[in-house]
């Protein structure tokens, strides 16, 4: 198609900024897990936007951390490999970040010649003074981006975000069929939609020390039956995770189930086990198992 546009628009930043909650306004689904917890992306997500001349490849990331863990480091290959094939970088601060956190990233992304966008995200929470010595502040960090200040929650200047990609999404032919949403499979997003119950109802170390696994994804006419399971570390992990009578992961269960079900627009059966696995975040066969490790 003559004058066809398409690219890789890349979502950067540290965690908690509003990296998912803006790359699901952009797209109009809601494909990245989001919750007030750090680190709830782990993997790297591709929403893809279609129209009958141009197609954008958005691409959620996990935010930038110092990694602990060798899961750590498969998420910050993700943040990396985002950088490297990137035709448009948008890096996601908002008005608490401290710019002076990610210097390494900051420095990649000021030194290249990709067309960058910073966005300063949730200034529903600031002053009109605040933002503007933002603005300022992002400026002179990256002279050559462009620095737009937004509320993804609010879908204050989203319209703005797509102004800009498409002003600078190169011409090319799609890079996916043009009915499809996202590359990631129903049997991930089923996965991601149970983790992401499980980071809203658990706190302190459950969250973090846990990863879901969809074992069986068998579709009627009808109905959809999903077999999971969720790795966790320790015994006691496995007991918090199950609650009193088991009422917590019933809970889990129900929003899960919704979620699916709402996503796919049919009836779901679903059943969810729990299996020990000590150090799994640290054992790189599970980590290849589990997607992180190419």
């Amino acid at each position: 198609m003559e004058n066809h546009k398409a690219g890789f628009v890349n979502i950067i930043g540290n965690p908690n900024v509003g990296k998912s909650t803006l790359m699901n306004e952009l797209i109009g689904e809601k494909l990245s897990i989001i919750t007030p917890k750090a680190q709830t992306t782990r993997h790297r997500i591709f929403g893809i936007i279609n129209s009958d001349d141009f197609q954008i490849v958005v691409s959620d990331t996990p935010g930038i951390i110092n990694p602990h863990y060798s899961l750590h480091k498969s998420m910050m290959q993700f943040v990396d490999t985002a950088l490297n094939d990137a035709d448009i970088v948008i890096y996601v601060t908002d008005i608490y970040d401290d710019p002076e956190k990610n210097p390494v990233y900051i420095e990649r992304i000021a030194n290249t010649d990709i067309p960058t966008l910073v966005i300063i995200n949730k200034i529903d929470l600031s002053t009109q003074e605040k933002i503007e010595q933002k603005v300022d502040q992002w400026k002179e960090i990256m002279p050559k981006a462009n620095i737009l200040p937004i509320s993804a929650k609010f879908k204050l200047n989203i319209d703005m975000v797509l102004k800009y990609i498409l002003h600078h999404l190169p011409e090319s032919p799609a890079y996916f069929p043009k009915d499809e949403l996202t590359d990631k499979t129903m049997r991930f997003i089923v996965s991601e939609i149970v983790r992401e119950k499980i980071f809203l109802h658990y706190k302190k170390e459950i969250p973090y020390s846990v990863e879901v696994v969809v074992e069986s994804y068998k579709e009627t006419e009808k109905k959809v039956h999903i077999e999971v399971t969720i790795y966790t570390e320790r015994d006691t992990q496995k007991r918090i995770l199950i609650g009193h009578q088991g009422s917590m992961l019933k809970k889990v269960g129900v929003e899960a189930r919704a979620d699916i079900e709402a996503f796919i627009d049919k009836h779901v059966f679903l059943a969810l086990h729990i299996k020990v696995d000590p150090d799994w975040r640290n054992n790189n066969q599970r980590l290849r198992s589990f997607g992180y490790i190419q």
